[in-house]
This record gives structure tokens, sequence and C-alpha cells, in this order.
């Protein structure tokens, strides 16, 4: 399975996150509230590793994730990569809460 990868403008990924939000916001208000805490996580490692079944599956904490990003917040100057991957757990979260 050899195929291009896959090219996502970062303008219209921003465009695109924007508008859910925007969703989301009309919904809910300023603030979601989310009603779990702990979730599955498969590691980066083995995410992606579609033709094997993962060997691994860790726990998760949304408080934790949150964390990372109020600290990101706090302290433009220290975002990391990761920092995107505690925002898709967050995001995921928000989603799934929000299902319509």
């Amino acid at each position: 399975m050899d195929s291009e990868p896959l090219q996502i403008p970062l303008d219209q990924l921003r465009h695109a996150f924007e508008l859910a939000l925007q969703h989301i916001e009309a919904s809910t208000g300023s603030t979601v509230a989310l009603e779990h805490d702990y979730f599955w996580s498969v590691p980066g490692d083995e995410l992606y590793d579609v033709p094997n079944e993962p060997r691994t599956i860790t726990i998760g904490q949304l408080s934790e994730s949150w964390q990372h990003l109020e600290d990101l917040l706090a302290d433009p100057d220290r975002a990391v990569g990761h920092h995107l991957v505690w925002l898709a757990d967050v995001l995921r979260a928000i989603g799934q809460e929000n299902v319509q």
C-alpha cells in the first residue's frame, strides 16, 4: 500500500477547526463539560500499523492532556509537536460528547 502522503494545507485545517468549534460553541456555549476523564489510548508507534493489531493499549487522561494545553497557553515558547496529540485527545472527547 505505497501511496503518496496525504497533504493537509494548514490554513484549510485551521478553517475546518474554526467551523467545527463554532458549531460546538453554538450548541453548548463557551464551555464544554466532559463526562469522562480516562480513555483508552494506542501508542503512536502502533497506531498507524494497521496490518498488525495493537499489542499495547494504555490509559490516557483528559485532565492531564488539558493541563499540558494550559501549560502551553501560559508559556507559548514551550510548544512542541506533542501538543497536537494532547489537543487531539481533548478534541476527540468533545466531538464524542457532542455527536448529533
